[in-house]
């Protein structure tokens, strides 16, 4: 394909007269020679006296869209209010006769290269008021785009050409994402927009100075057609030489290195400076955090970031109270040190205190290494009541964690004891040490308040347990979630949700109640009390070794002048068993109110529990202070 240079835009004016097309910004055409036009005749005295002291009135007749810009941009309809001591008759006369080659032109911006204009002047209805002049158009077919050319120069056109991956990557991907593709209307200014989101694009990619050195729009006018040609100079691929660290107190500049998480080399692309701010920000070692490129082409090769760092206190404090329908009300207290020592470490602990539980859980882990890899060592103890027991629980991990955009991995070994004391009198105790794996992938656009994508939540574990009254021996331990969220149409969204888990275990073996599971809640099935779904033994709900629940809901903003309040509709299924042969569903359904918050989803429902015949409200909601 022959390559468009530099000198293009004069080359493009020259077909400007061309046979059997037409440019945009062609010249007027006189209003005698432009076809369906009516020139204005010759007026009577009596109308010259009645537009002696007033200007004129124009009534156009078109398409609203159309209407409204020629009301906006006519210097007919701009000037009409205008008296004869500001503007004399000769002078109406050229802007009436003027009048049809600048509607042509307003309606080439709207793509409109076939307009029909009928123009006519009458005088005033009564004396005293101005003359009338009518317009009328038939703005005829928008034209189309029949074929569109992208052509790049410099270091993307040589990388490209030597095969270079990202360089071939970032070409398809301009040509690809192009906004107005063949077959859609032109229209000026979506024109324009998609020439600023390209260039954009081609920035965000790398090339942080590239630029447009020659753009057209072929107007073919006998074929109501534009052909359109991009030529774009990427300059240099700009790419990771150096870190420039600015505002760090406390903090090791290693840190901020690790999180930065590209290698030398690197092309310096938008999501490779958006993903590094994040992951400055959600370390939580800076209260505020900002990240730029120095855009010098000649340092292109060993291009320089630049991170400018607010560093948050060392220690901090946080208090809270909330409400849940699954524990009632609760108060915690939670303790961040962010240089525990002046090591490169952080712990954070946090004590909760609530109606149907009391918990305790604490970390001591690394500031993100080479990868993002954090070292952890934590532990946690847990009492928490049900309708049907109550589960003491006691655990202690060490492990390996890498939090990124899209993945969060956690590798640890952990022991772990829980102690039950179930409601007819009957004690309980079970020990496990066990190697897991617990994973996240995320495919969001917003992982805080999601509308498109889906989460999946994946757990693995092997380990060895003995427990009351049982035999000793090996389990292993697999749990998937998966949550889906689909648009449908504008105002309707979709939310589903599968879960599936299960713990192998030979015959008179026992696990931890931990590693068990129980159904029903504000998580799970709705319109059923909170963990009070599983096997029952001897009238008593207790945990199961395998867990299947459901969900599917339907949500829409309730009112347009409040966008974050909206109404839900939701079915919600499952249970957990001793094994899936003996697993029951019930199911529940109801509505909801869902208020959008900036720091997530706030959840009112009432659900009807088809088991239970009874109905439960399921509220959530956290204030700290």
């Amino acid at each position: 394909m022959k390559r468009l240079h530099a000198a293009w835009p004069a080359a493009l004016l020259s077909l400007l007269m061309c046979s059997g097309c037409a440019m945009l910004g062609a010249p007027r055409q006189p209003a005698a020679a432009a076809a369906g036009t009516q020139a204005a005749g010759p007026r009577s005295a009596e109308q010259e006296q009645h537009s002696s002291t007033l200007g004129v009135s124009v009534e156009i007749e078109a398409p609203a869209a159309l209407k409204t810009l020629l009301e906006r941009h006519l210097d007919l309809v701009r000037l009409g209010g205008l008296t004869r001591d500001d503007i004399d008759d000769s002078e109406w006369s050229r802007l009436i006769d003027a009048t049809p080659a600048q509607v042509a032109e307003l309606l080439q911006t709207e793509g409109y290269f076939t307009p029909q204009v009928m123009l006519e002047r009458a005088p005033g209805r009564a004396a005293g008021q101005p003359d009338v002049v009518r317009l009328r158009v038939e703005p005829g077919t928008r034209a189309r785009i029949s074929r569109v050319t992208i052509e790049a120069e410099g270091e993307l056109e040589r990388g490209a050409a030597a095969g270079d991956g990202h360089a071939v990557e970032t070409l398809q991907s301009l040509r690809r994402s192009w906004e107005l593709p063949v077959g859609s209307d032109f229209r000026n200014s979506d024109w324009s927009d998609a020439k600023a989101n390209a260039m954009a694009r081609l920035r965000a990619a790398g090339y942080a100075s590239a630029a447009w050195t020659g753009t057209g729009a072929e107007v073919d006018v006998a074929r109501n057609e534009v052909r359109l040609f991009l030529v774009a100079e990427s300059g240099p691929l700009f790419r990771y030489g150096k870190l420039q660290i600015e505002g760090l107190v406390a903090h090791d500049a290693q840190t901020v290195r690790n999180l930065a998480a590209a290698p030398r080399g690197a092309p310096v692309t938008e999501t490779l400076i958006l993903d590094f701010q994040d992951r400055l920000a959600k370390s939580g070692l800076f209260e505020s955090v900002n990240v730029t490129l120095d855009p010098d082409p000649a340092q292109a090769a060993d291009a320089r970031i630049v991170a400018q760092l607010r560093e948050s206190p060392l220690q901090v404090y946080t208090f809270g109270v909330g409400f849940s329908s699954n524990n009632g009300p609760r108060a915690s207290v939670e303790h961040a040190w962010r240089r525990v020592f002046g090591f490169a470490a952080s712990t954070r602990n946090k004590a909760e205190w609530g109606q149907r539980r009391q918990a305790w859980g604490g970390e001591l882990s690394s500031h993100p290494g080479e990868n993002l890899y954090r070292n952890l060592i934590g532990g946690a103890v847990e009492n928490q009541e049900s309708d049907s027991d109550t589960v003491l629980s006691q655990r202690l991990r060490v492990g390996r964690t890498q939090d990124t955009q899209r993945i969060e991995r956690l590798y640890f070994v952990e022991a772990e004891r829980s102690q039950r004391h179930a409601l007819n009198d009957i004690r309980t105790s079970a020990f496990a040490l066990s190697l897991n794996y617990h994973g996240v992938w995320r495919e969001l656009d917003s992982v805080i308040l999601p509308t498109v994508g889906f989460t999946f939540a994946g757990q693995a574990g092997v380990g060895l347990s003995h427990g009351t009254d049982a035999r000793s021996g090996i389990f292993q331990r697999a749990y998937g979630r998966i949550t889906g969220y689909l648009p449908l149409g504008r105002t309707w969204y979709s939310q589903t949700r599968l879960e599936v888990g299960q713990v192998f275990l030979r015959e008179n073996m026992v696990v931890p109640e931990s590693q068990k599971w129980r159904a029903g809640g504000d998580d799970s099935v709705r319109g059923y009390a909170y963990r009070s779904l599983g096997p029952e033994v001897d009238g008593v709900v207790g945990g199961g070794t395998v867990l299947l629940t459901a969900s599917a809901e339907l949500a829409r903003p309730i009112v347009s002048s409040m966008p974050s309040l909206w109404g839900a509709v939701f079915v919600d299924a499952g249970n957990a068993a001793n094994s899936f042969s003996a697993l029951q569903p019930v199911w529940g359904a109801g509505v909801g109110l869902r208020w959008r918050s900036p720091v997530g989803p706030l959840r009112l429902d009432w659900a009807w529990g088809h088991e239970t015949r009874r109905s439960r409200l399921h509220f959530s909601v956290g204030i700290a202070f």
